[in-house]
């Protein structure tokens, strides 16, 4: 653990919490403000992981590898709206 201080977090408590904290950090060898910042780091890693990635199915990778090498043919409202991106960039390119 990093002993090096830096910014504080402080949160109020129940005892129940406190005992319970305190119980688990005995366990493992640290104090209550080491495990707390070690498991909330560790449940922070996991969410950003989580919500950093997508998880497909076999089925739906090669779906998706299918629709990559082969995309379906472009309809009307998609090449609208890419004229429309073209124009956007050349005006910006114009008021540059």
């Amino acid at each position: 653990m990093n002993t090096i201080a830096g910014k504080r977090l402080t949160t109020r408590i129940t005892d129940h919490v406190q005992s319970t904290l305190q119980a688990a950090a005995d366990l493992v060898g640290s104090t209550v403000n080491q495990f707390v910042v070690q498991a909330a780091l560790e449940k922070a890693g996991k969410i950003i992981e989580s919500e950093s990635s997508i998880v497909l199915t076999r089925r739906e990778s090669l779906r998706l590898l299918e629709l990559i090498e082969n995309p379906p043919p472009r309809n009307e409202k998609f090449t609208q709206a890419q004229a429309k991106y073209q124009r956007m960039l050349q005006d910006a390119g114009s008021n540059a």
